[in-house]
């Protein structure tokens, strides 16, 4: 077994696990952390896939219960079957944009330049929307409807942008339409378990041919790495969201895009495209 190439699988691991569920985006964190580690082919990404795949699981099982509950409910209980209604209409427009321009952003998009302004425009983004009045009409996912759910859902769609930041951009579209804090944040869990699950079986599917069972290995300590660490994140972020702005978060995407940024101008650092 490749020692380095394990090594590289944690650190990827962790790098997915840390930043899925924060306004930092994940995707872009994985395309420079890849470029860095030399591991940009296409066994790298579907790589990525599969501790994309772990990440969710931990959202599952911090989620154990109310998912229970709420799949138990889903015959008698008109909140269950709300909830599973608007994660479903919110997951369309992604899903409907991704099957039409995924390919092409992929190709186009999937490079150090395009993430690095992505976060720094991401930030201004989070900034405006902290120091903006919020109204917020719904206290708890319960009291969504529908077109709430749509709006998070085409909300969601800018996340296409790498660098944008899936949750973050739920999560602040979600305040700015009238969700508390706290409804946004727990709202975007329950969201990512179609979007990334679906997502990640649909990559899988497409690609089967890189399968092997010489990568085993490097799943199972992406896969775990992934998965504590994005535990550890999930639990702390909804104790975060009830005290605390995202400004932390912004500041951070602008300091590193520009770090990215400057390297990539002045060419310290061969940042690969995906």
């Amino acid at each position: 077994m490749d020692l380095l190439l394990l090594l590289k699988a944690a650190v990827l691991g962790v790098v997915e696990g840390l930043t899925e569920f924060l306004p930092i985006s994940s995707t872009g964190h994985l395309i420079l952390a890849g470029s860095l580690l030399d591991f940009s082919d296409e066994r790298a990404q579907l790589f990525m896939i599969v501790i994309q795949a772990a990440a969710i699981l931990a959202v599952v099982w911090e989620f154990r219960a109310r998912l229970g509950c709420a799949v138990k409910g889903l015959p008698h209980d008109p909140q269950a079957r709300a909830l599973f209604i608007n994660v479903g209409i919110a997951f369309v427009p992604l899903a409907a944009l991704g099957l039409m321009f995924g390919g092409w952003l992929k190709a186009h998009l999937f490079n150090a330049p395009v993430v690095a302004t992505s976060f720094i425009l991401g930030a201004f983004v989070i900034l405006w929307a902290e120091r903006k009045d919020q109204c917020e009409r719904v206290a708890r996912i319960e009291d969504m409807n529908w077109l709430d759910a749509l709006k998070v859902g085409i909300a969601q769609c800018f996340s296409l942008i790498p660098g944008t930041s899936r949750s973050g951009a739920t999560i602040i579209g979600g305040m700015l339409f009238g969700l508390s804090r706290k409804a946004a944040t727990e709202f975007t869990f329950f969201l990512a378990i179609p979007t990334l699950g679906i997502a990640s079986l649909y990559s899988l599917y497409k690609e089967r041919e890189l399968l092997s069972f010489d990568d085993l290995g490097m799943w199972a300590v992406g896969m775990t790495a992934s998965f504590l660490s994005a535990f550890l994140v999930v639990r702390w972020l909804i104790r975060f969201v009830s005290q605390h702005s995202f400004r932390i978060f912004a500041w951070y995407r602008i300091a590193f895009g520009v770090i990215v940024l400057m390297t990539w101008q002045l060419d310290l650092v061969h940042w690969v495209e995906q």
